[in-house]
């Protein structure tokens, strides 16, 4: 199969992450709490019996492994959150505007000047999302859970990069930390109620813990390695072949092929206006120009 093919399976497994959200029965804190520590034991099998390597780093990135891992926790239970909220179309609309927040938060955490073109694209996706919002009122509350979600998604990647760029960690390692970190985030957030008193039935957060219904078992392990130790180790590999322009320009196309599944399995597109699709296609139209643009001023030598 040739790697540009590969990247797109990539992309519709990224893709069946927000199906796989819908389709499990558990609520969005404990959803996450089993898909990190399934991931979290996957990637630490995964580096000891298949790449014989220590999971073991020095202290002091292994607070920042942790940290990142925390924000990754609190993403997912937002974008899980706004799904139930709402649905998997809104969900998906509002997470299209990750680059938005990105051209303000890569350069205030990597010290660099704010591109008007990234600032520019980001207004057209405020278009974009006003259309969305617009159109569909009674989805605001999941739609601002969504830019919840994409806020902390503009901010792990960068913390991500910086620390593949200078400590060479394995990556498997880093996904082993970080989800440990996550998981252990997203249960005190489970059981801070009971912690601290303000919840008149403690059982209640144990119950919604082990709340499983049918085939929810199945796919939180679909979930935990297949779209989160596998992709992500599948992507690491397709980059030795493709450029990461590339790789981003496909990925750009997850919340297009999410929307679409999610209209033919749950039949979304009926309780959707005309102007939710005008508007995601904007969003969608302002990402593929972010990767474009930069590419084509670089062939006509404009700075």
């Amino acid at each position: 199969m040739p790697p540009l093919l590969q990247l797109h399976f990539l992309v519709v497994l990224l893709a069946a992450t927000a199906i796989l959200g819908r389709l499990i029965s558990l609520p969005a804190p404990a959803l996450v709490t089993w898909r990190t520590l399934l991931a979290a034991i996957g990637a630490a099998i995964f580096m000891k019996l298949v790449r014989k390597r220590p999971l073991r780093v020095p202290a002091k990135q292994l607070a920042g492994l942790l940290g990142i891992g925390a924000i990754i926790g609190l993403h997912w239970v937002c974008f899980f959150g706004a799904i139930q909220l709402s649905n998997i179309s809104i969900s998906l609309a509002g997470m299209a505007t990750i680059s938005l927040f990105t051209a303000f938060t890569e350069p205030l955490l990597e010290k660099r000047a704010i591109r008007p073109l990234e600032v520019g694209l980001g207004l057209l996706i405020v278009a974009g999302l006003a259309m969305v919002a617009g159109f569909e009122r009674g989805h605001w509350l999941g739609l601002l859970v969504a830019l919840g979600a994409a806020f902390l998604a503009s901010i792990f990647p960068v913390l991500n990069r910086r620390v593949v760029n200078t400590s060479g960690l394995d990556t498997q390692a880093m996904v082993a930390w970080e989800m440990l970190g996550a998981n252990v985030t997203v249960l005190v957030l489970v059981l801070l109620p009971v912690l601290t008193g303000h919840l008149s039935d403690p059982a209640t957060a144990y119950r919604d813990l082990f709340a499983f219904h049918g085939l929810d078992w199945l796919w939180l392990l679909v979930l935990a390695w297949a779209c989160t130790v596998f992709a992500h180790g599948f992507h690491i590999h397709l980059l030795r072949s493709l450029s990461a322009y590339t790789s981003n320009l496909a990925i750009n196309f997850e919340p297009v092929y999410g929307i679409l599944a999610a209209g033919l399995m749950f039949g979304e597109f009926k309780d959707l206006h005309a102007g939710f699709y005008a508007g995601t296609v904007t969003i969608v139209a302002a990402n593929l120009l972010h990767a474009l643009v930069p590419v084509w001023r670089r062939k006509r030598g404009v700075e």
